[in-house]
């Protein structure tokens, strides 16, 4: 088990950028698979991008897709996600994610996520 906080929200103008970073704690942070979701009012929480325990695989939500960057650094136990081009739809509370099991098929998937962070509220002007 890991547990995890999260920082870097904050309040920025449509277009501009935010980087947040999931830190982590638990020796085995390197064996989790980390995701970020994201959930403004009233809606579902939703998948954001997530990274299998080596870096090699990463994936996004299409909405994401070119304007967010996921990345992990194993020594340092933390995950971050630069956020470029920001627009008002990206405002919402996120999270970051990890869990030892969560296969391919289920990354996309909050359901499968045992641990949480306790979120960063990240809001977009236009």
């Amino acid at each position: 088990q890991v547990q995890l906080v999260e920082s870097g929200g904050g309040l920025v103008q449509a277009g501009g950028s935010l980087r947040l970073s999931c830190a982590a704690s638990g020796r085995t942070f390197r064996d989790h698979t980390i995701g970020w979701f994201r959930q403004a009012p009233g809606k579902e929480r939703e998948f954001v991008a997530g990274i299998r325990w080596n870096s090699r695989h990463t994936y996004y939500a299409g909405s994401v897709e070119g304007r967010f960057t996921i990345s992990r650094d194993n020594a340092k136990n933390t995950v971050d996600l630069q956020m470029n081009n920001l627009k008002p739809d990206d405002t919402a509370v996120y999270y970051c994610a990890a869990d030892t099991s969560v296969i391919l098929s289920s990354l996309r998937y909050h359901a499968y996520y045992k641990n949480w962070g306790q979120g960063t509220q990240v809001t977009v002007s236009s």
